[in-house]
């Protein structure tokens, strides 16, 4: 086979002039739109507050915007606090089969170095469709192995990064090479740190982004890498893998299919390992008219990473909240769905929902796991309180390419998410820049409520 990283920086070069179909625009419009949705509220929140704090002294000139404290500035800064703002509240995209959040860095760095150049919004679209093909198409190389130690969202969203933010550069073929080679030695983030109630799981894709530009702007200026960077034998597939890489599933039908109109868009706001058993919770308890006085136990049996990440009986923060099954579960029994609100300090320590956890067992399923990543499914028991057991097998997520977000879905998300931060006059105007505009979006501070 020939050199993956030949391969993919030509496909990358190649979204500078190749024709964008409806289809492909419209996916684009929808993953900014997304992105905004989740960034936004997390504007308000920690880590992403103490490190715009932490980085205001050091803030170079320049006209990116930081959405977290209002600042314009240099595109790195911007791109490391706007990243870091996206994944706090658990609402980013992601791409499925590579278990990968490709938005919440790659838009950061492609918006803020766009905004600081001052590009037009098709070369800001463009730089975003070859940031997730780059990025979506190696995290299909290197997983599920990778998953067991590293946050493929910190790393993958490393390449990713300076793959839009070399687009952004204008950069040839030869310089997108070096951009993705010298990103494998940026890339970063384990496993230890999604764990427990530390914040570095936000800073994760603020890293990316920064290290993506950081890439991209060295390579622009002739600083190159190793050609064998991502296959070679201590190349960063063999290094944070199993092997070195399955590059014949990752280079399939490359070219005839963008990984940008096939994201799941997040339909709730926490760990993606979650979904399947909310979604055949919703289906069943509606199925079967059930309460929450109903239920006497529920078990999930899911794929690996739903028992390993999300199996958190008593979570302490709102960060542990969002990848406990237990407690999403029992929030969405007796407050309706797991958005934003579900998270408020006063929900977290409801009584109720804190004695609706004990009923929720959480284990694996060998057979789910063996599917995973390509699919994200869950089989969930309820035992009612008059010893009848009900089942159902849930076999995709609401939001995924298999059962997508409609526009009006979409748009309903980031009314909510974003209407929680924006004046309506506000968010309406960006909502119509991004789906109907013709220039880059957010290029000035917003107003908050």
């Amino acid at each position: 086979m020939s050199n993956p990283l030949l391969t993919l920086a030509k496909v990358a070069a190649d979204w500078r002039q190749r024709a964008l179909s409806d289809d492909i625009e419209w996916s684009t419009r929808r993953a900014v739109l997304d992105w905004f949705a989740t960034t936004l509220p997390g504007c308000l929140l920690s880590p992403a507050t103490n490190l715009a704090e932490a980085m205001g002294p050091g803030r170079g000139p320049g006209n990116a915007v930081s959405y977290v404290d209002g600042k314009m500035g240099d595109a790195r800064t911007a791109a490391l606090l706007n990243a870091t703002a996206s994944h706090i509240v658990e609402f980013d995209d992601i791409f499925k089969d590579g278990g990968y959040h490709p938005g919440t860095s790659t838009i950061a760095a492609a918006l803020a170095l766009a905004q600081d150049r001052q590009v037009s919004l098709e070369q800001f679209h463009r730089a975003i469709i070859a940031g997730y093909e780059i990025g979506c198409r190696i995290a299909l190389a290197i997983q599920p192995s990778h998953y067991t130690f590293w946050h493929t969202t910190a790393t993958v969203g490393t390449i990713g990064s300076a793959v839009a933010a070399a687009m952004i550069l204008d950069c040839e073929e030869r310089a997108i090479t070096h951009a993705i080679a010298l990103a494998t030695s940026f890339a970063g983030g384990h496993q230890q740190n999604l764990q427990g109630e530390g914040m570095a799981k936000a800073l994760h894709p603020g890293h990316a982004a920064d290290a993506g530009i950081l890439a991209a702007l060295a390579a622009a200026n002739g600083v190159t890498g190793s050609i064998d960077s991502l296959d070679g034998a201590k190349g960063y597939a063999a290094a944070t893998s199993v092997s070195s890489g399955n590059w014949e599933l990752a280079l399939d039908r490359i070219g005839v299919w963008a990984p940008i109109s096939h994201m799941t868009i997040k339909n709730h706001g926490c760990c993606g390992h979650i979904f399947p058993a909310l979604d055949g919770l919703k289906y069943l308890f509606a199925e079967n008219a059930l309460s929450p006085d109903d239920i006497a136990a529920i078990h999930v049996a899911g794929y690996g990473a739903t028992e390993t990440m999300c199996n958190r009986p008593d979570p302490k923060t709102a960060q542990e909240a969002r990848f406990s099954a237990q407690y999403c579960i029992a929030a969405q029994a007796l407050t309706g769905a797991v958005r934003l609100g579900a998270f408020e300090p006063d929900i977290l320590e409801r009584p109720d929902i804190r004695a609706f956890m004990r009923k929720v067992s959480v284990t694996e399923d060998i057979e789910l796991t063996s599917a995973y990543p390509g699919k994200r499914m869950a089989k969930i028991a309820v035992r009612l309180c008059d010893g009848q057991e009900i089942t159902h097998f849930q076999k995709t997520r609401k939001g995924d390419p298999e059962d997508p977000l409609s526009d009006e879905e979409l748009i309903t998300k980031f009314d909510e998410l974003a209407g929680s931060v924006l004046h309506k006059g506000a968010l309406n105007d960006l909502r119509q820049t991004i789906l109907n505009g013709t220039t880059l979006p957010g290029a000035a501070p917003l107003v908050a409520v």
